[in-house]
């Protein structure tokens, strides 16, 4: 089977340097909060372009701590899309605030600044701008209507780990930004870990007061604070793959770019990549009329094509029906019937780049 992402074959890409990580912290015996913790959050902060990083337990966490940082909670308003990960949505629930979701740009899957400014109240207090797939969000208008407003900007590049929008890399915006390190991710750890990373002194004081108890010294909570640490052990993981980081994401575009040339005549809509940007490639994401059939067609030759997402977080069962404004989302549900993701991994080899690329022209 030809997998969608395969985290396997990067561990087994660097496997000498990461096993020889992973003895380093157990043979040191300090596994939590130690020096590999503390050198991947300056040495990643400063891959972003920003001065501060802090390792948290997850990219959910990364935004629900995000969002306390600012003081964002009950009876507050955080304006985020409906298409993507669960994650978003649920980060801002967690921080006791009201999501406020809103519609994609139809051709780059990401929020529309146009939506934006109409729905703004006087109980908004921040945005959540989600670089979706890999591809940055058209981020200036969201910084202007931001900055008239008063709000805060969280992005939420869980899915975007190098990516650029016009000379800088996604992260370096906002106020504050997450990140995700899950294993598929284009920067994976082995197990679940997350970063914040901001200018900020202040912002990012709070979230490493967060992460561990409001703990300014050992046991003695100065605030309210919860347990969400990244461990030693997927720090030195991280260490090792972000040196490699831009050559995996060539790696990805460059299959982005072989996809992209053998389906331009076939009857399916292409990923766009927005001027001014460098697309990370997390996904590859085509839209199909026939996208159930095609993945099923797929599936049977051995290829495995997933959907994100297949149901919009406005429609799911936890959620239908609870805020105003989501019977409004057509290009979010349009998309959500036609997307699909084909196999895209930096370690993809181009045998199996050759098979997918064959199987969907067959179909279509």
């Amino acid at each position: 089977m030809i997998l969608c992402a395969n985290p396997r074959m990067q561990y087994l890409a660097h496997k000498g340097e990461i096993d020889a990580a992973v003895m380093r912290v157990l043979n040191r015996g300090r596994y939590i909060l130690g020096d590999e913790v503390k050198k991947f959050e300056d040495e990643f902060a400063a891959y972003i372009g920003v001065a501060f990083g802090v390792g948290v337990g997850s990219g959910t966490e990364a935004l629900h701590l995000a969002l306390a940082a600012c003081g964002i909670g009950p009876g507050d308003q955080v304006i985020t899309v409906s298409h993507t990960a669960v994650a978003t949505v649920a980060a801002i629930e967690q921080a006791g605030a009201m999501p406020v979701l809103i519609d994609i740009e139809p051709g780059f899957f990401t929020i529309d600044p146009r939506k934006v400014a109409s729905a703004v109240t006087p109980k908004t207090k921040a945005i959540i701008p989600v670089h979706l797939y890999g591809q940055p969000v058209d981020l200036d208008p969201i910084l202007e209507i931001a900055g008239e407003n008063g709000l805060k900007v969280i992005e939420d590049c869980a899915q975007a780990t190098g990516a650029m929008y016009k000379g800088k890399r996604v992260g370096s915006y906002g106020d504050l930004a997450c990140f995700s390190f899950y294993p598929t991710k284009n920067l994976g750890a082995i197990g679940d870990g997350g970063m914040v990373v901001t200018n900020q002194p202040e912002l990012a004081r709070q979230v490493g007061l967060l992460r561990e108890y409001g703990w300014a010294e050992r046991s003695i909570s100065q605030i309210a604070g919860i347990n969400s640490r990244l461990d030693e052990v997927q720090a030195a993981i991280l260490r090792v793959k972000l040196p490699y980081l831009d050559q995996d994401n060539t790696a990805r575009a460059r299959i982005a770019a072989m996809y992209q040339t053998g389906l331009s005549d076939c009857d399916m809509i292409l990923p766009k990549c927005r001027q001014g940007v460098s697309h990370a490639y997390h996904l590859y994401v085509v839209r199909a009329a026939r996208r159930d059939e095609l993945q099923q067609y797929l599936k049977d030759n051995g290829i495995s094509a997933l959907i994100h997402y297949p149901v919009p977080v406005h429609l799911q069962p936890a959620y239908r029906g609870r805020w105003a404004g989501s019977n409004k989302l057509s290009e979010t549900e349009r998309a959500a019937r036609e997307v699909l993701s084909l196999p895209i991994y930096p370690e993809l080899h181009q045998d199996d780049q050759k098979a997918v690329l064959e199987a969907v022209r067959r179909f279509v």
